[in-house]
C-alpha cells in the first residue's frame, strides 16, 4: 500500500503545491483548509487520491477531523503543517498580536502535538513544520509574527530531542522559507521571491531526504547565517 500524508493548510500557496506534488510521489493525501470549494476542486480533480477535511486549525474540535481523516485514509505516515498567519503591525494593535499567536502558537501546538503523539504510538512517523526565517530574529514591524515563528522553530526542535533520547522512529523536519509569492508575503523590500511550486519541490526533496532543518528556497541559508552571527547592536538599528 501507498503511503497516507496530511497536509494542514492545503487549499492554496505552499500546502496545495506540496499536497500535489506528493500525489505524484505515490502518495494518499488528506489535505485541510478554511476554504471549502477550493479544497473540494482539489479533491475533485484527483478522487480516490486526495480526500479533504474542512475546518480552521483554532476550533475546539480541529483535531477530531483530523483523526476522521486519518480513517479516510487508511494511516498516516507524514503530516505537514503548512497553516499560519502573520499581518504587519507597526502600531501594534493588540487584536492583531492576538491573533497571530492564537494559530501560530496555540493550534500550532495542538496540531504538532496531534500528529507526535499519532506517531509515537505507531512508533514511526515524519513531521514537518513550515516554520520560517523570520523566527531567527525579532521584528519592528511584525512582533508576533517574529516570535511565534521562532517558538514553532524551537517546539520542533524539542520535538526532535524528546525523539532521539527515546529512540522513537519519528523524523521532524522544520521548513524555514523566505519569501515565496503567497498571500503571506507582505512588506516592501523583498527580494529573492520564489513561485510556490519552486518552494514546494525544494520542501519535498527535503522531506524525502528527512533533513532536520533546511531553508527555502536555498539561497536563504545564507541570510540564516547572517541573521545567526550579526550582533545584538548592530541588528537593534536595522
Amino acid at each position: 500500500m501507498g503511503k497516507k500524508a496530511i497536509v494542514v493548510g492545503a487549499s492554496s500557496g505552499i500546502g496545495k503545491a506540496i499536497a500535489l506534488g506528493l500525489l505524484k510521489k505515490g502518495y494518499t493525501v488528506g489535505v485541510t483548509g478554511r476554504r471549502s470549494e477550493l479544497l473540494q476542486a482539489i479533491e475533485k480533480s484527483n478522487p480516490g487520491y486526495i480526500y479533504s477535511s474542512c475546518f480552521d486549525c483554532t476550533d475546539s474540535n480541529a483535531t477530531n477531523h483530523l483523526d476522521m481523516l486519518i480513517e479516510q485514509l487508511g494511516g498516516l505516515d507524514l503530516f505537514i503543517l503548512s497553516a499560519g498567519t502573520g499581518e504587519l503591525n507597526p502600531d501594534l494593535a493588540p487584536h492583531l498580536e492576538t491573533d497571530t499567536n492564537t494559530l501560530n502558537v496555540t493550534a500550532f501546538t495542538k496540531m504538532v502535538l496531534w500528529a507526535y503523539k499519532k506517531f509515537e504510538t505507531q512508533g514511526s512517523g515524519h513531521l514537518v513544520g513550515i516554520t520560517s526565517i523570520a523566527g531567527m530574529r525579532g521584528s519592528a514591524i511584525a512582533p508576533s509574527y517574529n516570535a511565534s515563528k521562532a517558538y514553532q522553530i524551537n517546539y520542533l526542535e524539542g520535538l526532535r530531542q524528546k525523539a532521539q533520547k527515546q529512540k522513537h522512529r519519528i523524523s521532524i523536519t522544520d521548513v524555514r522559507p523566505g519569501f515565496v509569492d503567497t498571500n503571506m508575503a507582505k512588506g516592501e523590500g523583498q527580494f529573492w521571491v520564489a513561485q510556490p511550486d519552486k518552494a514546494a519541490a525544494q520542501i519535498l526533496k527535503a522531506i524525502m531526504a528527512k533533513k532536520d532543518k533546511v531553508y527555502i528556497t536555498k539561497r536563504w541559508r545564507i541570510i540564516g547565517i547572517i541573521l545567526k552571527i550579526l550582533p545584538t547592536w548592530l541588528y537593534k538599528k536595522m
